[in-house]
């Protein structure tokens, strides 16, 4: 058992796996507990890296699409590494204090990301280290998380579009303004008086599944899920908060500029609801079809408190707007209605409508 399921799985309730707390009992009802700020959620497929040393940041400007060089101590950012081509290897979550960067990663991508930070620091001033195994994420609303005991808190600026970024989704209002997300690094001790709290009735907490659903209900991508090795930031709408488009070189960078500047990235991120009357939900990686044929797949899936069957999708970037869209799931498909999250010809010169959000929400 690791340190980040054992606090929590004491917890009345708790349904606990490899990677921490998946629910304690009702994940629709803490989907609404987590957005009102009543709840918060460990999230055991996080995990923690810093970088100490003077050229931390330098350093890390140099490696990923964010600048970072200047940016005021605990201030919020996103960064990406990129391969030559351009295409999503790593992503982290990234808040410095002045004398060492935080960076939350997805669990899965830690040991990738670090072996290659490790690699690249030569002879700087630089020690990126793994501190999973003594600190825990919690996520929930901004004001949740602040009353937390935290080394550092990371303030999710998703969906609005940062400096030196670009926003292709053309909803308006964007869904994820719906959504308020920080998460906090909080120390192993810590994180064991919030399980006793928790145990002893004093605090709510919410699982994964239920942080999971509000990321998807606001078209948020996460490398786990939407990156799948050949994924470009400008397909799922990363542009909008993980790069910089004027910083210094990186690589990948010439590919982020050619896509951008032409449009027409090969594929497209979009919003799917699903056709409820299933009961079991169709998994992550289940093939798309338009006509009969495939144009993509899921790449999440969630039932929302409010939506009801949600999922996000990577389409070819040549399926139609308003195509007919099924699902593959076991003994047949499902019907699903999609709506754009990147437009087929997204790029800096396309022009492209504003179009009022649709919802099921009730």
């Amino acid at each position: 058992m690791t340190p980040h399921t054992f606090p929590f799985a004491r917890v009345p309730g708790a349904v606990v796996d490899a990677d921490g707390l998946l629910h304690v009992g009702n994940p629709l009802s803490e989907q609404r507990a987590l957005a009102d700020g009543r709840a918060v959620a460990p999230l055991g497929d996080r995990a923690v890296l810093t970088v100490a040393g003077e050229d931390r940041l330098s350093w890390l400007e140099s490696l990923c699409s964010q600048a970072l060089v200047g940016r005021p101590a605990g201030e919020s950012a996103e960064l990406l590494i990129l391969d030559p081509q351009g295409h999503v290897e790593h992503a982290a979550s990234f808040v410095d204090d002045s004398e060492r960067a935080w960076l939350i990663v997805d669990r899965a991508d830690a040991e990738g990301l670090l072996a290659w930070l490790t690699r690249m620091r030569f002879r700087l001033r630089v020690d990126p280290q793994d501190v999973s195994e003594s600190h825990v994420v919690v996520g929930g609303t901004s004001e949740a998380v602040a009353a937390l005991p935290s080394r550092a808190v990371w303030r999710d600026p998703w969906p609005a579009v940062t400096p030196g970024g670009w926003g292709y989704a053309a909803t308006d209002p964007h869904p994820g303004l719906e959504r308020d997300w920080a998460e906090a690094i909080v120390a192993l001790a810590d994180a064991e008086a919030l399980a006793d709290e928790a145990a002893a009735g004093e605090r709510r907490l919410a699982g994964r599944l239920a942080a999971d659903a509000l990321r998807i209900a606001a078209w948020r991508p996460r490398v786990a899920a939407e990156a799948d090795g050949r994924t470009l930031p400008h397909e799922v709408d990363w542009l909008r908060t993980a790069v910089h488009l004027s910083k210094g070189c990186y690589r990948g960078q010439e590919t982020v500029a050619k896509v951008h500047n032409l449009g027409h990235p090969p594929r497209r991120l979009v919003a799917l609801q699903l056709d409820g009357s299933e009961a079991q939900l169709p998994e992550p990686g289940a093939e798309v079809r338009a006509g009969g044929e495939p144009v993509g797949e899921l790449t999440s899936v969630a039932q929302h408190y409010e939506e009801g069957p949600i999922a996000l999708a990577l389409l070819k970037r040549s399926t139609p707007v308003e195509a007919d869209l099924t699902v593959v799931v076991d003994g047949g498909e499902i019907s699903a209605t999609q709506e754009q999250i990147v437009p087929p010809d997204a790029g800096r010169t396309a022009a492209v409508p504003r179009m009022p959000r649709l919802s099921r929400r009730r």
